[in-house]
């Protein structure tokens, strides 16, 4: 188990890791941060990412039923741009929650599928308290 920030520097430890954060999608606050912020700006880049994962998470034809049955329905987002991935991993918790974890990976130094998997760890040794 791990605070936000021991999680953030793990996952900037990852191959191309360029930033980490982790992001409140209700009020598209960084909760915190680690490593550059995609576009430059940290708050706008929180708060566009939140836009994105509210509406995977909440829109039916992502997430049917919109994540009112069994916790969350969605579990990660990738975004793919000519230079970068952006992987947006769904946190679950105890308690209702909004929250996920971005991480931004320069795409010809990183590896999505491995970043995948250690941000799915991450996500569930996350402690939020």
């Amino acid at each position: 188990m791990s605070g936000i920030d021991a999680c953030l520097v793990e996952a900037m430890q990852l191959p191309g890791a360029r930033g980490a954060a982790l992001v409140d999608w209700t009020s598209g606050l960084a909760l915190g941060t680690a490593g550059e912020a995609a576009g430059g700006d940290g708050e706008t880049a929180a708060a566009e990412s939140a836009e994105l994962a509210r509406m995977a998470a909440e829109h039916g034809t992502f997430a049917p039923g919109g994540g009112q049955d069994k916790g969350l329905p969605v579990e990660d987002v990738i975004i793919t741009t000519r230079t970068d991935y952006h992987l947006l991993r769904y946190v679950e918790t105890s308690f209702e929650s909004s929250v996920f974890l971005h991480l931004w990976l320069d795409r010809d130094q990183g590896n999505l599928a491995l970043a995948r998997l250690r941000l799915a760890d991450l996500a569930e040794r996350l402690v939020l308290g």
